[in-house]
């Protein structure tokens, strides 16, 4: 795809690149606002520069290729032009759903949380960002007064995992808000196949580019009886072993 007609999306991907590691605030904007007024769509420089460019920065660090400060320095300026881009962005009509999205508290993990939110609101949704790092309780707090459509899990990390199966478990239990799909978003459910599927999430997409037509065109499905009862039937297996009477209790709550 080409960006804009000076510049390949890869001669335009290196430019900005390097003027995030060099932390030169001033012509990264310049950099995206030429590119946007050369006819560049905003959702799209969104999904195919802004977010693999923090993957290729986040691969850089790992195999120490930058510093930390320029990580830092990479990753802030990052966020800033994506506000930049995120207010370009058309607004569809109000399609009357709501989505409520949260993610990890790492910093890719963050971003895209923020892309799905701008996404999705260009969308027509009403949405609301709580960020990451955010509890349980207080998630479930606020599924109860906004009532979304659409519950919206962001992570790249393995270590969120645990948390989201267990309040996707807790949902489960206590059939909080029916009508509303989970989805898992984000790398570590694209890397751990079937993993969204195994903690009794009822959509997946692999990054938030996806996220917006996932949930448009998979409106009616649901997680199945055996993927919404899982971490039901894992806690009563551990329960039992830990009382001795593995056998008995768990054909009673598979019989059930």
């Amino acid at each position: 795809m080409s960006f804009a007609p000076a510049l390949s999306a890869t001669k335009l991907a290196a430019n900005y690149t390097s003027l995030l590691l060099t932390g030169d605030r001033i012509s990264a904007r310049e950099l995206i606002e030429t590119t946007l007024s050369s006819g560049a769509r905003a959702d799209m420089l969104l999904s195919e520069l802004i977010w693999p460019t923090m993957e290729s920065i986040q691969e850089l660090y790992k195999n120490d290729r930058i510093t930390q400060m320029q990580l830092n320095m990479a990753t802030r300026l990052n966020r800033q032009i994506t506000d930049q881009i995120a207010a370009k962005l058309p607004v569809q009509p109000s399609n009357g759903r709501k989505v409520l999205i949260f993610c990890g508290a790492a910093e890719p993990e963050e971003l895209g949380g923020q892309l799905s939110a701008d996404l999705f609101e260009s969308a027509g949704y009403t949405v609301r960002f709580g960020g990451g790092g955010v509890p349980n309780d207080e998630i479930l707090t606020m599924i109860g007064e906004f009532r979304p459509d659409l519950l919206v899990m962001f992570a790249t990390l393995p270590s969120g995992v645990p948390d989201v199966r267990k309040l996707i478990d807790y949902l489960r239990e206590v059939n909080s808000c029916p009508i509303m799909q989970v989805m898992c978003a984000g790398g570590i459910y694209k890397r751990a196949e079937g993993l969204s599927e195994e903690i009794g999430a009822d959509l997946y997409a692999a990054d938030a580019a996806k996220a917006v037509e996932v949930a448009e065109t998979q409106r009616q499905r649901r997680a199945t009886l055996d993927q919404q009862t899982v971490g039901r039937m894992r806690r009563i297996k551990k329960a039992a072993i830990r009382r001795g009477d593995r056998d008995d209790t768990v054909q009673q709550a598979e019989a059930a």
